[in-house]
């Protein structure tokens, strides 16, 4: 009988859905090549992600609500998504969902596909007779990587017992997966974690990651990774 309780956290954009909607909304609606440029300026960290989205925003004034959701409905989510929370649901493992873009976007998609139950932190964006406008409920003055700070939302929703395992595929990947037992990694974020010599499991759809998290229920003591025990409590120590 496993007595360890199993929290996953699942990156958003690019991960759950085929491609980054974040991005890809400024390709549709604003000027892609200053787009680009804004994106790039972030990567190299000139700018936070607060920073970068405030700049983004600015290139889709014009934007309308009834525009941006039939956008919205061309979006696809990746294979196995709907096994998965599933089986998440079956084995009692709690999800949540950490994305660095919008809530406005996220709960559409989710109510599109029957996911309206999920649990999920993200920046705020609300339409304004002058346009979108984003706020940054979750974030933290430390945290450059996003706006919306995934490390204290692993933090708060897990206890020093708990399993926890990370999902992602991006760069606002990087900072939460120092402090989770067991990652799942593609593209950038998987470069990342050859990069600092991290152990991650490669995958490229849902049913991947079933495969890889099912042995482990059979297990009655779930192994935890030592370097995110130490990172998880240097935080703790700062209160």
């Amino acid at each position: 009988m496993r007595e360890q309780q199993i929290k996953i956290f699942c990156d958003f954009d690019g991960t759950i859905t085929t491609k980054d909607v974040g991005e890809h909304m400024f390709y549709q609606f604003g000027d892609s090549q200053k787009a680009i440029e804004i994106f790039q300026r972030w990567l190299r960290k000139e700018i936070d992600s607060a920073q970068e989205w405030t700049e983004l925003l600015a290139l889709v004034k014009n934007l309308t609500e009834n525009e941006f959701n039939e956008f919205l409905s061309t979006i696809e989510i990746r294979y196995g998504f709907e096994e998965f929370v599933k089986f998440c649901a079956d084995n009692e493992i709690e999800l949540t969902i950490l994305s660095d873009g919008m809530d406005f976007y996220i709960k559409k998609i989710f109510e599109i596909n029957g996911f309206q139950e999920l649990k999920f932190y993200s920046n705020s964006l609300i339409f304004t007779d002058n346009g979108p406008k984003v706020s940054f409920p979750y974030s933290d003055e430390e945290c450059k990587a996003c706006a919306n700070c995934k490390r204290n939302h692993i933090i708060e929703n897990s206890g020093d017992e708990d399993i926890t395992m990370y999902i992602g595929d991006g760069y606002s990947d990087t900072c939460p997966v120092q402090y989770v037992d067991y990652i799942f990694a593609k593209e950038t974020l998987l470069k990342f974690c050859e990069k600092e010599r991290i152990s991650y499991f490669p995958f490229k759809n849902f049913k991947d990651v079933i495969a890889r998290i099912s042995p482990l229920l059979e297990k009655s003591k779930i192994k935890k990774r030592h370097q995110a025990e130490l990172k998880r409590k240097a935080v703790y120590a700062q209160g």
